[in-house]
This record gives structure tokens, sequence and C-alpha cells, in this order.
């Protein structure tokens, strides 16, 4: 296998046990389709630029195929032999690591995988997921609905405990930190945990319902582990985890953990390398791993919100969290983003009652306080699950009125 072009075998039949992705591929220029697809899978496997003397026959099984060429898109097909089981950094440094910076290639985006069976059961996959997240809120019929604290940054932990404690009161399932919140100066976290969790069990008495809150442990590995225990030792249900940032090893140590904690994933920094629909990951790759690796819930865009995905890679997304995995639990798929009351309709209709909608601008914005933003929030939901045309039951509701006399009702048109 001295050149990549021993790479390509397109009368390769993939074995049961083999690693697939699909790529999309633009060679560079000068450099044909098929030579540049033998360098990616040269580069991630046993080969590289030039013949090697060091190569052994016992190696050659080893070796990934190009098994498809069609256009730009690519497959190759990876033995599982080449990745240590229950190490995910390892397994993207093979079938996403160098391959994006060579020479030879213009554009590589990795838009599947498909992983085999000993892969996936070599991780621990949720331990909650959607039926366990259900069976904690007992809330069976509906969306959940939640928000986001606004300002995203700034506010104490006595503020910050507030408006999570108008949101729930409100009628708000859950509550949740924002992405860049971790443990600065003016909202410490022991703080901010010791005030919300009494906040949310004030709610949860004066409401009978059962209250969320989503408090964010990133950190440094061996510090999140410790503020996840320390979650957990409070009674707290939830913790959530910035997962690109934190990155794949130490989402796997929290995972292994095995804390008694729905583990919330949130993806900043994901488009960084998914929203080039020609170079980089997909999100609904991120999607697989994150399911994998053990995630309870994830954000996956909004179809009518602010994010830039269309229906289509929002789809994708969903699907990758909710598709049969040898027998790996379903992950609640989140959508938030530039959401609000006029656009649950929208929303229910897509992703059907399996579905976390937040809102933080959209429930934080009422003159009168989080309190009033939430109440609007939980009856679009409540009217949408009824089949309720949501002008018709805000004539009854006067905070869902005020909602949509500000936001409006989307009917289609997506918001800049």
């Amino acid at each position: 296998m001295g050149t990549y072009l021993d790479f390509v075998n397109l009368k390769y039949t993939p074995k049961e046990g083999d690693l697939i992705c699909s790529f999309y591929l633009e060679p560079s220029e000068g450099v044909s389709l098929k030579k540049a697809a033998g360098a990616v899978a040269a580069e991630s496997s046993i080969g590289t630029w030039t013949h090697l003397s060091t190569l052994k026959p016992y190696m050659l099984n080893l070796a990934a195929t190009v098994f498809s060429i069609k256009g730009n898109n690519i497959k190759v097909a990876y033995p599982a032999r080449l990745f240590e089981p229950g190490n995910m950094p390892n397994i993207l440094s093979g079938i996403a690591g160098n391959i994006f910076g060579m020479k030879a290639v213009k554009n590589l985006r990795l838009n599947n995988i498909s992983f085999p069976k000993k892969i996936v059961k070599s991780f621990k996959g949720p331990k909650y997921g959607i039926p366990g997240v259900r069976k904690i809120l007992k809330v069976y019929d509906r969306p959940l609905c939640g928000t986001i604290v606004k300002p995203k940054i700034g506010l104490n932990s006595s503020d910050h405990a507030k408006v999570a404690y108008n949101a729930w009161v409100g009628g708000l399932d859950i509550v949740k930190d924002d992405e860049n919140l971790a443990s600065q100066s003016f909202n410490k976290f022991e703080t901010r945990l010791s005030k919300v969790f009494a906040a949310k069990q004030k709610a949860e008495k004066e409401t009978g319902e059962k209250k969320i809150y989503m408090i964010n442990v990133t950190a440094e590995t061996k510090e999140m582990l410790r503020r996840a225990k320390l979650v957990e030792d409070y009674g707290n249900e939830y913790a959530m985890v910035d997962i690109i940032t934190t990155g794949w090893s130490a989402l796997q140590s929290l995972r292994n953990e095995n804390f008694n904690l729905v583990l919330h994933a949130h993806r900043a920094m994901h488009a960084a390398f998914t929203r080039n629909p020609k170079h980089g990951i997909s999100m609904s790759v991120v999607a697989l791993l994150a399911r994998i690796v053990g995630m309870d819930q994830l954000h996956i865009g909004t179809v009518v919100g602010k994010m830039f995905e269309n229906k289509k890679e929002v789809a994708e997304n969903v699907e990758s969290l909710k598709k049969e995995l040898y027998g790996l639990k379903p992950v609640f798929p989140v959508s938030s983003g530039g959401l609000h009351a006029g656009m649950v309709p929208a929303l229910v209709k897509f992703f059907g009652k399996d579905v976390i909608i937040q809102a933080g601008g959209g429930v934080h914005w009422h003159p009168k306080g989080s309190k009033y933003g939430a109440m609007g929030l939980r009856q679009a939901v409540d009217a949408t699950v009824k089949g309720i045309p949501l002008k018709e039951y805000a004539k009854t509701h006067k905070e869902l009125r005020d909602a949509i006399n500000k936001f409006g009702v989307y009917t289609g048109k997506r918001q800049i």
C-alpha cells in the first residue's frame, strides 16, 4: 500500500463491524477526487504520503477503504480494531484528525458516522434520556418549557435566584444557567447553587410542580467533577456542561462518575466547525457523539429562531438523538435561541411533544417581570397542546396576549 489510490476499492463491501464515515470532499487543484479520497482513508488509518518500509503484512486488514464515490460525497469504512473501545478522543483523532488539514484536500466535511455495535457499547450512553427526564418531572403529555437566566452573565447570585424563582412560579419547568457563567467573582458557583436551589424548593412548594435547575458545572475536569458532586449532594437533579469547550475526554469523565444527575449538554462553539456546509463536522455528528458518550439533553437548533440551521439540518440533529442505536436511550432535543411564545405552535408541529422549549429574552422581556413572561410561554404551550389557536387562547390569558402583541405569532418567516 504505497500510494493513496491503494486505499480506494469501490468493489469493497463494508463488514458488519466496520465504522463508516460519510464525507463531502473537494480536492485541491490538480488532485483527482479519487486520490484525495484515498488520502483521507490513508492518513486516518495506516497510510501516509509515501511508501513505508515499516508496513507489515499483518497490518493490511487495518487499512481504511474508500468504497463509495458519488459526486463529491465519499464513504470510508474503518475496521473497528483501529480504535480503542471507550475512548472518544482516540476515535476522533483518527476519523476527524489531520485529514482536514491536508494539501490534497480543499474542503472536507464529516457529515455522518455509522458506528458498529462493539464501539457504541463501549460507552455508557445516556443515564436518563427522554424517559428519565419525564419521570423526574412527572410530565408526560406536553413539551417541557424553560428559560435561561438573562442577562446571561453579570447578575449577582441573589438576583440570579430571583429571576429563576419568578420563572418557576410563572409556570416554567426549567431554569438554566447560560454557557459562559461559571464561578466568576460576581456570582460564585457555590453561592449560586445554594441560593437558586433554595428558590427552586420554594417554587416547588408554592406551585405543587417539580422544577428543574440546570446549573453550569463547566470547568477544568477535576473542578468540574467536584462541582458536579456538590450539585448531587445538594439533591439537585441536573448539571449543565458545555460539551465542545470542555472536550470529549472530560465529558467521558463526567459521565463515567455515574452521578445521579441529568446531564444537559450546551453546544457552545460548535458553529466554528459545523456551520460551513463544505468543511468541518456536521452538528448531527456532534449530536450522535454526545449521545454515545452519555448526555441526556442537547441543544439542536430552533428552525424558527435566531440560529442558522435550516429545517433539514435540525431534523438530522434530532434523528441522531432519537434513532434506535443498540438500545441507547433517546436524548431530549432542546430548542433554544431567539424563541418566544408566538413560536410555540410551529415548534410543536416540527418537533412533536418530545422537545424542551427554552426562551430567554422571550421570557424576560416583560415589563412586569420574568414571572409574567414565563406565564405567557407556559400558556402558549398549554394552548398548543389543547389545539387552541394562540390568538383565541389569548382572549382569556392576558400574559399570552401581551407576548403575542409584542412578538406576534410565527407564520413561517424566518427570524433574523
